[in-house]
């Protein structure tokens, strides 16, 4: 990653290396862990494990619809964030136990909100779209 003119002349300033809603290169790792947190399946393994720890082939059947290799890199990346935590015991068959860390938890409660809040409001959601489909279709007809 290179350092833009814009961070180079911030910091010559005094000023912090990213400003709160800045877009530029600075703030690369830190949309890359959103990304990751609010990925489709990042989103809903993270609230399945605010509940409890699970196993792999648990955690596959709560959240559904996911295949075993999206699982597993939703999985690795969440770990390499220090978002959940692989614990692999050493018995016969081999248990693989997943766990939010402290982060994690941070993170899941976060982007549960963000899901309850979907759900409450997805009446107004829909309207908005109706409203929105209506308007387009009457400009569409009207040209």
């Amino acid at each position: 990653m290179t350092v833009s003119t814009r961070a180079v002349s911030r910091a010559a300033a005094g000023e912090p290396a990213a400003g709160k809603y800045d877009t530029g290169e600075a703030m690369c790792p830190h949309r890359l862990v959103l990304e990751h947190v609010t990925s489709r399946w990042g989103v809903l393994v993270l609230i399945e494990l605010l509940d409890r720890p699970h196993r792999f082939s648990e955690l596959r059947r709560a959240i559904g619809r996911v295949s075993e290799k999206m699982l597993t890199q939703t999985l690795q990346t969440l770990e390499r964030d220090g978002l959940v935590h692989r614990d692999a015991k050493p018995v016969i068959p081999p248990r693989v136990d997943y766990s939010l860390t402290g982060l994690g938890r941070e993170a899941a409660e976060q982007v549960r909100a963000l899901a309850v809040w979907t759900k409450d409001r997805m009446g107004d959601v829909e309207k908005a779209r109706h409203t929105y489909d209506e308007a387009r279709a009457a400009a569409a007809r009207a040209s």
